[in-house]
């Protein structure tokens, strides 16, 4: 089955940086658009970045200029490099992908989720 391991949160000042990063696997599967999402508390989970296979992208206007989401197709990764990390960036961070199982009927996509990671930006 598919599975997203996502590595990198922790606690930094408001200014500071951290890197996400999310480990795609799945015997017989590729990966189109994988994305970062995130859910601050109180909050609804919001879409953060996404890029697709091709490196395309796109962000939310909150993060625009201060994240940039990349990925390594060759292994099944996605990266999330946080810059200018503000309070309000706090939350839990989670890793979205879409897997594909090609076969003799055709390609079967599914939405697969990683357990998130948490970031917490200090005042």
């Amino acid at each position: 089955q598919v599975q997203l391991v996502e590595s990198g949160g922790g606690l930094v000042q408001a200014g500071g940086s951290l890197r996400l990063s999310c480990a795609a696997s799945g015997r017989g599967f590729s990966f189109d658009a994988m994305c970062w999402f995130r859910r601050a508390p109180g909050k609804q989970r919001e879409l953060v970045a996404k890029i697709t296979s091709g490196g395309s992208t796109n962000y939310a206007d909150s993060v625009k200029g201060r994240f940039t989401i990349s990925r390594d197709n060759a292994e099944n990764t996605v990266y999330l490099q946080m810059n200018n990390l503000k309070p309000e960036d706090t939350a839990d961070y989670y890793c979205n992908a879409q897997a594909v199982y090609r076969d003799y009927y055709g390609p079967h996509t599914g939405e697969y989720w990683g357990k998130g990671t948490l970031v917490t930006v200090s005042s």
